[in-house]
């Protein structure tokens, strides 16, 4: 067996054609001395810059598409030492503060001294025209951190994790990082968004701790009851629990079994039963679902500070002054939500729940004017404002994030001030947030939730609005006429028939604002989808093809997935010559994107869609435009965006946009619920356009297996409630 032949390389790295944050996978073009063309080069290089020198070992291949490449197997590295090179390794955005015109400033002065006299003695920049001390401290300290996040990348790579993770960990951790790292790997897991238990797995392996090591186990258990949180399970059965961890772990669920008792003595984990049948939690969301349970009994027990008054005489007044007659339905919520202290509306579109509202407040108005309105998401938040003309806050702005301290500055010790709250969207609040809104709200206030809890439940842990209502402990009135106005929209018509369990009416007519296009194969829709966003769509109802179609699938991958959508429509919208590569995804100036998870410095929350306004390579920030409000990112933040043309129903809950396009398709199968479709229709303004197979839509029609959420809500309220009442008697 004849061992393989290496060659070797050297050469000046001319520029990086691309690079994956994820894997490290590079491809770049190498300048070799005494040759006229450029080399390209391939593989690992997760480290180098343009302008560095490059000592390769590897083997010459030819790509189909891209001819001759040089695949690396080794290489090592050296700062460059040519004027040319130090002037390139500036230029690359290796260091804030300094970009291609100061680079250029900077190596005419101090030509090959440049690398240098940054490293020993930077005040000299000063010497520089525009370069004053501010920007020095923060070249010097860029200069420190990434010499020291090299550090952390090659140990990384050494561990077989990508290098995306090293300057979060490094921003972590500091210079204590790769100490850290070895102590306890299983730390990251926990503490930086992004490295799930798996990536932490590996370090710990390659570290050298066993299979049975009690950090493992104990930082497997709570992974898994954590990762279940986002499929919206706020505990797990115990067999559930270790059949899952097992798994996970490759252990004996004997091992698992003595650390659960272990973690719950430790007050990591919290175990009781439901139904006869042992649960397990992690120590917040317990505390989060048993403490909305104690909240709700003591709003519900607590006396109103709203005055007492005729509410049949006040609904007829208002209803003379409106210039409206309630229906029975709408009646009877408007009647309850005078008179009781906890009242939950729920209904689906066109059932009258804005009218409702109105008339509310139009009556509460002459009682008090003390009335707090608020919504999960900021774009409900605007709606309910342009509905009531009353100012609507988000439910994470009227709490007031405590950005020094954490959590929230309205609590139990420092309540809202408000004799009524009016909470729209209610199906969206997770557990945790409705445990913090309810803390915050004084005991004498009267509180009305409305939603619709036939779609989807929240985002986050729990199915709050469902438990709620199941519990038959809080009085709930069900909406389900739809009036006039509405009939007269398919898109609503249609929403409600698919609810019910019945196949939509797709007969198209002209002037119909709910159409069904029907495309068998995958790349049919695509090129249906791209005819329609760029062409018909603005053409005949004058819609913006990026500000007012949203694109909404019910799965990630495939060719009508997410990720491929937006791969398409980012370079049919919004094409750019010079992109941004960052954590595996490509950014465009005035892309299109969403924030995934909730930041409360930048007070951005997860769902939010914005546009980006500007790429700073210089500073290495990107800005994004939320609905007038800008927000700065740095370029090492960027994994908490997402290209946002296509997105999935689930995160757009809470939106609408005029136009919504939804692909359904059967390679979707594992994803058509009826909700799912429910919730996706519901999201179009003013038209909605389902794009695919009819035995697709069918089959999400029919299938309202809605997936079962673990949570012990229900059962706390029923218990909490039914000892009250029994204490009362």
């Amino acid at each position: 067996m004849t061992e393989e032949y290496h060659d070797q390389i050297t050469g000046c790295v001319e520029h990086i054609v691309f690079s994956s944050e994820e894997t490290g996978f590079t491809v770049a073009s190498l300048k070799e001395p005494r040759k006229k063309e450029l080399t390209s080069i391939v593989g690992i290089l997760p480290t180098i810059q343009p302008g560095e020198t490059l000592f390769c070992e590897g083997t010459w291949k030819h790509h189909a598409r891209h001819g001759k490449q040089f695949e690396i197997l080794s290489y090592k590295q050296t700062a460059p030492k040519d004027v040319l090179g130090i002037q390139k390794y500036l230029e690359s955005g290796l260091i804030k503060g300094i970009g291609p015109a100061y680079a250029k400033r900077i190596v005419d002065k101090f030509g090959t001294a440049t690398l240098e006299i940054i490293d020993e003695d930077p005040y000299r920049l000063t010497e520089i025209e525009g370069i004053g001390e501010k920007r020095i401290e923060q070249i010097k300290q860029c200069w420190h951190d990434q010499k020291s996040i090299r550090n952390v990348m090659v140990f990384l790579q050494g561990h077989q994790i990508g290098p995306s993770l090293a300057q979060k960990i490094y921003k972590l951790y500091g210079d204590e990082s790769i100490a850290k790292i070895q102590e306890n790997p299983y730390g990251l897991a926990k503490k930086i968004f992004g490295v799930g238990f798996k990536t932490a797995d590996t370090i710990a392996k390659n570290l050298g701790f066993a299979l049975t090591s009690p950090h493992r186990i104990d930082a497997g258990i709570e992974y898994l009851l954590w990762e279940v949180s986002n499929e919206g399970h706020t505990c797990l059965p115990k067999e559930e629990l270790l059949k899952q961890t097992s798994a996970l772990l490759e252990v004996d669920s004997a091992l698992i079994e003595e650390r659960l008792d272990t973690l719950v003595m430790h007050e990591r984990l919290v175990t009781t039963s439901l139904e006869e049948e042992v649960f397990y939690w992690v120590r917040p969301l317990y505390l989060a679902e048993i403490g909305i349970a104690r909240e709700l009994e003591r709003l519900l027990t607590a006396k109103c500070s709203i005055r007492d008054m005729d509410t049949s005489k006040a609904i007829e007044w208002m209803e003379e002054k409106m210039g409206l007659r309630l229906a029975s339905q709408q009646k009877a919520a408007a009647l309850l939500s005078l008179e009781e202290k906890f009242h939950v509306i729920t209904g689906g579109p066109g059932t009258g729940k804005s009218t409702i509202t109105k008339g509310i407040l139009r009556i509460t108005e002459k009682l008090t004017n003390s009335i707090l309105l608020a919504a999960p998401t900021g774009r409900a938040a605007k709606r309910m404002s342009e509905i009531t003309r009353r100012k609507a806050f988000t439910i994470h702005s009227l709490l007031e994030f405590d950005y020094q301290h954490g959590g929230f500055k309205k609590d139990k010790d420092n309540p809202l001030v408000c004799d009524l709250l009016i909470v729209d969207e209610a199906s969206m609040i997770d557990t945790q947030l409705m445990y913090a809104l309810l803390k915050a709200i004084p005991s004498p206030a009267r509180v009305i939730f409305l939603g619709d809890v036939d779609q989807l439940p929240s985002v986050g842990p729990g199915n709050i609005l469902k438990d709620v209502i199941s519990s038959q402990r809080v009085l709930v009135t069900e909406l389900s006429q739809i009036f006039r106005q509405a009939a007269g929209s398919k898109i609503i018509t249609n929403a409600h028939r698919i609810n019910k369990g019945y196949f939509p009416d797709i007969s198209n007519p002209e002037g119909t604002d709910f159409i069904f296009i029907e495309a068998e194969e995958p790349h049919d829709i695509q090129a249906k989808i791209l005819h329609l966003i760029q062409q018909e769509l603005p053409a005949k109802y004058h819609f913006d093809s990026i500000n007012d179609i949203q694109v909404l699938s019910p799965m990630r991958k495939g060719g009508v997935g997410i990720e491929n959508l937006n791969h398409l429509l980012q370079s049919h919208l919004n094409p750019s010559s010079s992109p941004l590569f960052k954590f595996g995804k490509t950014f465009h100036i005035h892309d299109k994107v969403m924030q995934l998870k909730n930041n409360y410095d930048k007070k951005v929350f997860n769902g939010d869609v914005g546009r980006i306004s500007s790429i700073d390579t210089n500073d290495q920030k990107l800005c994004v435009d939320f609905d007038g409000d800008l927000v700065d990112y740095d370029f090492s933040e960027l994994d908490e965006l997402a290209l946002a043309y296509a997105v999935s129903i689930h995160k757009y809950q809470g939106s609408e946009c005029p136009c919504v396009i939804i692909p359904i398709h059967i390679s979707h199968f594992k994803l058509l619920y009826r909700n799912l479709i429910y919730t996706g229709i519901t999201r179009g303004k003013k038209l909605v356009i389902l794009l695919g197979t009819k035995k697709a839509l069918f089959i999400a029609v029919k299938n309202d297996e809605v997936k079962k959420r673990f949570t012990g809500l229900k059962t706390f309220l029923i218990q909490l409630l039914t000892e009250r009442a029994s204490m009362e008697a």
